[in-house]
């Protein structure tokens, strides 16, 4: 059984840090493509960040130079480090997964993942 776990989610100061985690299990975790995505109260869903064995992408144009991601294959999970947090920020955020390829290719469309975690809520506070 295919398994995501977010953890990481507070409430913290804007200009403060965070580091989300997504420990997975039940699937090859080298196969398929992780990804990053949040969604604001009123908004829609959208992709922040995604990671495969190849490559990482940040998708948050006001993302860029303020988070990370990486993974740790031997504990199957993926991380995304977030610095200078800002109110904006602020929203729930999950990890998914998917088999996009073969090879696994990074996405930011929500309809390509077909596995997701239940969320973990972060709070940027001005």
């Amino acid at each position: 059984e295919v398994q995501l776990v977010e953890s990481g989610g507070a409430l913290v100061q804007a200009g403060g840090s965070l580091r989300l985690s997504c420990t997975t299990s039940g699937f090859d975790f080298d196969d398929f493509v992780i990804g990053w995505f949040r969604q604001a109260p009123g908004k829609e869903r959208e992709g922040v960040s995604c990671i495969t064995y190849r490559e990482s992408e940040i998708y948050v144009h006001s993302a860029a130079g303020r988070f990370t991601i990486s993974r740790d294959s031997a504990k199957k999970t993926v991380y995304l480090q977030m610095n200078s947090l800002k109110p904006d920020d602020t929203a729930v955020y999950y990890c998914a997964a998917s088999l996009i390829g073969p090879p696994p290719r990074c996405s930011s469309w929500v309809y390509e993942y077909g596995y997701w975690g239940q969320g973990t809520q972060v709070t940027v506070s001005s």
